[in-house]
């Protein structure tokens, strides 16, 4: 029997004794739980998350095909085909599967290609001259792309580093020095070169000072004042190149890139970069890597209203396929939020090697 003036559910076994009353549990004695709703506020934030129809309705950025760029490595050969271990899902590709490849990204919607050349080692030299020959690889490359698929966008890279012995982005003085203004002249004959053999967009990424004004000038001498400027404005000394460089075999043989790539630490610097190689006629200004420098990303879509490419590098890529084969990410869905990320922080156009995978999804889904 309860001989204490206790709750009926108090076990009386434990309880020690005391004089003072317990406070009820029960609903009937909680009147917030009952009176009315305890949130008081008319602004609910989640009403628009309550379906999917109104998220799509309130969704401030979209990520389409459209904005999306894939990079391709081209090799010599015909049908020949060569997985690159350290950039899971791309290969070097002959210029028969990259023709191929560039028909898949028209029927996908993809708008453009980034063509990157994988030169015989025979071929590289200290002067670089292969870079310019008309008939070379890349050169070759352009021309059947532009047959089979007239209206995709073909970007073309303007640096020395696959055609140079030395594995850098300029010439190489005898003292080690990567010397600026003795590479300009060659890069203008480069992106002169791709434009004649068809390029749409030339993309100097070798971060020498002043070489878009004069591949500005270079081209419109020749008549290819049509042909755009990509300039890799904002490129940083990354480490997450690394499998780029096992995919064209052009680390440098000496030495590191950190005199002419900009210091990971900076982000000022990158506005002064962006502002330069604006004021000298680039069309668009490409912030690499992208995921890792949405603040640099953000920062350069403030003072400038040309189109902002961001390059989600092949290390950005490589750890996100290596995360996802052991298991512990979704590589469909983190890929999604890292390209939607870019767009948020302010990129018009996303360079990426998953860019034929988003816009199958995308074709298949519609907008993400």
């Amino acid at each position: 029997t309860n001989t204490n003036n206790t709750h009926p559910r108090t076990p009386t076994h434990t309880q020690p004794h005391s004089t003072a009353p317990l406070r009820s549990t029960s609903m009937s004695s909680v009147p917030s739980a009952c009176s009315g709703p305890a949130f008081q506020s008319r602004k609910r934030p989640r009403r628009n998350r309550v379906s999917r129809a109104v998220r799509a309705l309130v969704r401030e950025t979209h990520l389409r095909a459209s904005d999306l760029v894939l990079p391709l490595f081209v090799q010599e050969g015909e049908n020949l085909e060569t997985p690159i271990a350290s950039l899971p899902g791309s290969s070097r590709l002959s210029i028969d599967l990259i023709v191929r490849k560039c028909e898949e990204c028209v029927e996908y919607g993809v708008e453009g290609v980034a063509l990157f050349p994988v030169i015989e080692d025979a071929l590289k030299t200290e002067s670089c001259e292969e870079s310019v020959n008309p008939d070379g690889l890349l050169q070759r490359c352009v021309r059947a792309i532009k047959k089979a698929c007239p209206e995709l966008l073909v970007i073309t890279d303007v640096a020395l580093d696959p055609y140079s012995s030395q594995g850098h982005d300029g010439l190489v003085t005898e003292d080690g020095e990567i010397h600026n203004d003795r590479t300009l002249p060659m890069l203008a004959a480069m992106a002169v070169a791709q434009a004649e053999a068809g390029a749409d967009v030339v993309a100097p990424s070798d971060m020498m000072d002043g070489r878009v004004g004069v591949i500005r000038d270079a081209l419109d001498r020749r008549g290819f004042t049509n042909v755009l400027i990509c300039s890799y404005a904002v490129k940083y000394a990354s480490s997450f190149y690394a499998p780029f460089r096992d995919a064209l075999d052009s680390a440098p043989k000496s030495g590191d890139k950190k005199t002419y790539q900009m210091d990971p630490a900076n982000k000022r610097e990158a506005v002064r970069e962006a502002m330069l190689d604006e004021k000298e006629g680039a069309d668009w200004l490409m912030v690499k890597p992208a995921s890792l420098y949405l603040d640099v990303l953000h920062k350069v879509r403030e003072v400038t209203t040309v189109p902002i490419a961001a390059y989600h590098v092949s290390g950005e890529y490589a750890m996100l396929q290596a995360a996802a084969k052991l298991g512990w990410l979704d590589f469909e869905s983190v890929i999604m939020e890292t390209l939607m990320s870019c767009r948020r922080a302010g990129a018009d156009i996303i360079f990426t090697y998953a860019a034929l995978e988003v816009a199958k999804k995308l074709k298949n889904s519609g907008e993400f």
